[in-house]
């Protein structure tokens, strides 16, 4: 086994590690608890909801949610439910698997700008999540991606396990 170039820390740039092998002691298993707000926020996807909290002092809502405003550093006052359609904020196509190999096609990943009855948002702040959308990479490419309006595709009720997988991807939603 060759020894990596330079074990300290630095990166190894891509033609180094080439012919590299890392050394495997066996698969690790985690267990990880949600917590209040992740738990509530799983449980409603199970449902067909995307739940966030809000915090009143400074208007801002968490999507997904968090138990504390960050930017009032005081806890949030209650849970509000998104709707499940919003507006293309940013997305890449990524033409990398998670293995790292080459996709036989791309997948479309980005920010979708959700919004919640009963609050108005500006540019800087939005509820948002990250997601894959089901569009090609020519809408990427051709910038038409941005600003479309996308809607959750859902699993069906009965293959839903309380997972961000709940949703498929969010999908062209017409004008």
């Amino acid at each position: 086994m060759t020894k990596p170039v330079n074990p300290r820390g630095t990166p190894i740039k891509e033609a180094e590690a080439v012919g590299i092998e890392f050394p495997v002691v066996g698969k690790a298993r985690y267990n990880y608890t949600t917590g209040e707000a992740l738990g509530v926020f799983l449980a409603g996807l199970k449902q067909g909801r995307i739940l966030g909290t809000v915090c009143k002092r400074c208007g801002r809502v968490f999507v997904p949610p968090r138990m504390y405003c960050s930017y009032c550093f005081r806890p949030v006052d209650g849970w509000v439910e998104a709707r499940d359609e919003g507006v293309v904020v940013t997305a890449v196509a990524s033409y990398i698997e998670a293995t790292r190999a080459r996709a036989e096609k791309a997948r479309v990943v980005g920010v979708i700008k959700l919004e919640v009855p009963g609050y108005k948002f500006d540019d800087h702040f939005f509820p948002g999540i990250m997601h894959y959308i089901c569009v090609d990479d020519e809408a990427v490419k051709s910038m038409g991606i941005f600003g479309m309006r996308v809607r959750a595709r859902w699993r069906p009720v009965e293959q839903r396990v309380g997972s961000i997988t709940d949703i498929e991807c969010f999908e062209p939603a017409g004008p």
